[in-house]
């Protein structure tokens, strides 16, 4: 019978300087929409999970708006008391942060970490930034025959930093919040990574607001619900002396007035509301999307689930080859091979509305037909 941890595939990794089995860590979705030289192609976006046709009008106007004050510096303590009050959180709990990719960045070079952990399949910048950061790196590789679902006792007792994505990219899997919480420890430093959580409906299973679990770190993105990836905000959630050793890392001024401003708004009850409706009808457009995917399943076509993400990883036969036949038919979507644990048979498709997803499954349905 295997241990647990032999059954998530437990895997060292070396050292920082070493390739880590020559995964490209650095590869994202925005990588697919681009050609040869470079520039944004023509394609119809299912590579990158930002939500389509966003920001909205009311959002825009407001971040017009806050450039009448672009000669003061930056005054962030309006949009931390909101992101706060949202969290039902005092201040001291709040870092505000251009992205949740610094957010990464301050974890791995503010803490002081011995042994991080890295929970995969799963966003690739943590781990990035923590051998940017001189760290030797541990993976947990979850597995596909579990439906990458997360075992607590996969992760090493000697790990100080653990990180895991919930619901996780790109697999979309939501981890049950209580299982989460098990890989709590006196001593460690718990970092879930909550970027998609606004789009599942009601947030269920979110940790964020969470004051009970020790050393929870929870980050959050809204570049991917507001279509704000070129503005780059997010927020921590954390403990105060947390918080305050992650701030001491940070230069000055770190996040912008117009991205201020989008944080304020987009935790306004205005903004939660509509969230809240995107996030049910994603849910729907998801279940579509997927259906259709089932259809093939005589070509050899799987999908994960269930799926809790506004996207959702397929496998399928020579998936190198199909998702270079789909760019010639119009559509991009996310490579598998560059996500630890992952292999050149996966893919990551984003969820549109259904006409897009109609005819994305048109054009897959004759790309597999010619192999």
């Amino acid at each position: 019978m295997r241990t647990p941890t032999e059954a998530a595939g437990l895997a060292e990794a070396a050292g920082p300087s070493e390739a880590a089995a020559s995964v490209d860590l650095r590869h994202h979705g925005d990588a697919e929409m681009r050609d040869g030289d470079g520039a944004r192609s023509g394609l119809t976006d299912l590579a990158v999970n930002v939500r389509a046709d966003t920001p909205p009008g009311w959002l825009k106007e407001r971040i017009a708006a806050s450039l009448d004050g672009l000669a003061a510096y930056p005054d962030g303590r309006a949009a931390r008391a909101a992101v706060a009050a949202r969290h039902q959180l005092p201040p001291e709990h709040v870092l505000l942060t251009a992205g949740a990719a610094e957010a990464f960045i301050l974890l791995a070079r503010a803490l002081k970490v011995r042994a991080p952990v890295v929970v995969h399949p799963q966003f690739t910048e943590p781990e990035a930034a923590l051998r940017d950061a001189g760290h030797a790196v541990r993976r947990v590789l979850l597995a596909p025959g579990d439906g990458f679902r997360l075992s607590p006792d996969a992760v090493p007792e000697d790990a100080d930093l653990v990180v895991i994505g919930n619901p996780t990219n790109p697999t979309s899997v939501l981890h049950p919040a209580e299982s989460i919480a098990q890989l709590a420890r006196p001593g460690r430093t718990l970092v879930v990574d909550e970027a998609f959580m606004d789009a599942v409906p009601g947030e269920r299973e979110a940790l964020a607001g969470r004051t009970d679990v020790p050393g929870l770190v929870v980050l959050r993105s809204l570049t991917k619900t507001w279509g704000l990836a070129g503005l780059r905000i997010g927020y921590v959630l954390a403990a105060p002396e947390t918080v305050a050793d992650l701030e001491r890392a940070q230069p000055l001024w770190p996040v912008s007035t117009p991205a201020l401003v989008a944080a304020e708004t987009c935790v306004s009850p205005r903004a939660l509301a509509e969230a809240g409706h995107a996030a049910h009808r994603i849910a729907a457009d998801r279940a579509h999307l997927v259906a259709g995917l089932r259809e093939l399943a005589a070509a050899g076509v799987r999908v994960t689930g269930p799926a809790a993400a506004p996207f959702v990883l397929v496998r399928a036969p020579q998936a190198a080859r199909l998702r270079e036949e789909l760019r010639e038919r119009g559509f991009a979507v996310r490579r598998g091979d560059t996500f630890p644990g992952l292999g050149e048979e996966w893919l990551r498709v984003a969820v549109r509305d259904r006409s897009t997803s109609d005819r994305f499954l048109a054009e897959l349905r004759a790309a597999l037909g010619r192999q």
